[in-house]
Parts: structure tokens; C-alpha cells; sequence
């Protein structure tokens, strides 16, 4: 099983190792980075750099797509390169996923027509425009299509994700193996449950306060 995460300019980290960190110890896994071209890949904020493995190309029939999000994605609406690998991609895989604002990409490449889908809050509404249904879910399956809300659920998407390739049982060795149980020191991690006046930070600050 060949698991293919995509990475671009400035795409956030989190959104492409949570996945990973998960996805990668499913048996029999062979997980590769790709980009449109091989070689060093840097995210949003210009300090963290991860290696493609491969060109797109050379990666034509993953098992598992997975789309992370980040700044850059808004350069990556019309490039298509990435957009056509993803329809091609998506024409053979068993899971095509996406986290945050890699929705989007999903999108634009036409892959999330009449489905559920969701985003980071701050981009869910921009999903109708492909023809989707937004939910404010964190993880949403529709079909063969998985995707995650904003960065941190991508490590959600991807457990689920080993749970219904190996099974709920390994999905749980996992789960302990990276002792994934999350205990946050604050109660802010919804626009819900956030105080308003940091929603309204986030609103107003956009792309800088994510990144």
C-alpha cells in the first residue's frame, strides 16, 4: 500500500506529519512525499523544510492521497499539475484526504462535488463553491473522500484512517504507541468555544495569526 503526501511552498507542517505520524506504521506502508517536482519543499513559515521523495509524476496510482493545507494553497488553486495528478490519483486510490485548507485543493481539482466535506473554520464556506456541503465537523467520510478540519485534526484523519485500512484494533496500538491522548491546557480550540474576542483576532488577522 503506497501512501502519497503532497507538499508544496508553504504548506503548514502539522497539516502533512500529523497524517504521517499516524499513517506511516500501518503494515505493509510505504509512505513517500511528493511534489511537483523532487527535492526540498518549505513550509508557511520558512524554517521547517521536508524532502520530496518524488516528482508527482512518478507517483501515478497512490492507495492514500493526502492533501495538506497552508498558505500556499491559495498559489496551488490553478496549477494544473497538481490538479490533474489529483484527478488522476483519485481515479485509483482507495482514500483521497485532505487536512485544513487542502479541502480546497480537493475542490478545485472538482473531487468533492455533492460531497461533505470540511475545512479550517475560517475557509469552511469557500467549500460550497466546489459544489460541496460544509460541515463544521472535524473529521468528515464521505465515500472514499476523508477530510479534516483545521491542522491538529489531521492527526485525528489519519487514525481513523489506520483504523479502517488495519483495523480498530491496531488503529489503538497506535493511538497509545504515540500516546495520543490529548489533554489541551486551554478550551478555546472551536470558533464555539473560544471567547470572542480571539475569534474575532483570527477573523481579523487572517493567514498571519494561523501561520
Amino acid at each position: 500500500m503506497q501512501i502519497a503526501i503532497v507538499l508544496y511552498d508553504r504548506f503548514t507542517a502539522l497539516d502533512a506529519i500529523g497524517p504521517y505520524e499516524m499513517l506511516c506504521r500501518t503494515p505493509g506502508a510505504e509512505t513517500v512525499f511528493v511534489a511537483e517536482r523532487p527535492g526540498p519543499v518549505t513550509n508557511d513559515q520558512g524554517t521547517l523544510t521536508l524532502v520530496a521523495d518524488k516528482a508527482l509524476a512518478e507517483v501515478p496510482r497512490p492507495d492514500i492521497v493526502v492533501v495538506p493545507g497552508g498558505p500556499g494553497q491559495r498559489e496551488q488553486m490553478t496549477n494544473e499539475a497538481l490538479l490533474g495528478w489529483l484527478r488522476a490519483a483519485d481515479a485509483t486510490s482507495t482514500w483521497t484526504t485532505s487536512v485544513c485548507t487542502g479541502s480546497l485543493l480537493l475542490g478545485a481539482a472538482g473531487l468533492l462535488q455533492g460531497r461533505r466535506a470540511t475545512s479550517h473554520w475560517l475557509a469552511l464556506d469557500a467549500l460550497a463553491t466546489f459544489g460541496a456541503t460544509p460541515t463544521g465537523e472535524r473529521v468528515v467520510v464521505d465515500g472514499k473522500v476523508v477530510t479534516a478540519a483545521g491542522v491538529s485534526s489531521g492527526i485525528d484523519m489519519g487514525l481513523a484512517l489506520v483504523g479502517k485500512v488495519a483495523g480498530n484494533e491496531f488503529a489503538q496500538v497506535v493511538q497509545l504507541g504515540t500516546e495520543y491522548d490529548p489533554q489541551p491546557p486551554y478550551d478555546a480550540g472551536s470558533p464555539q468555544k473560544a471567547p470572542a474576542a480571539i475569534v474575532d483576532r483570527i477573523r481579523s488577522n487572517g493567514e498571519a495569526v494561523i501561520r
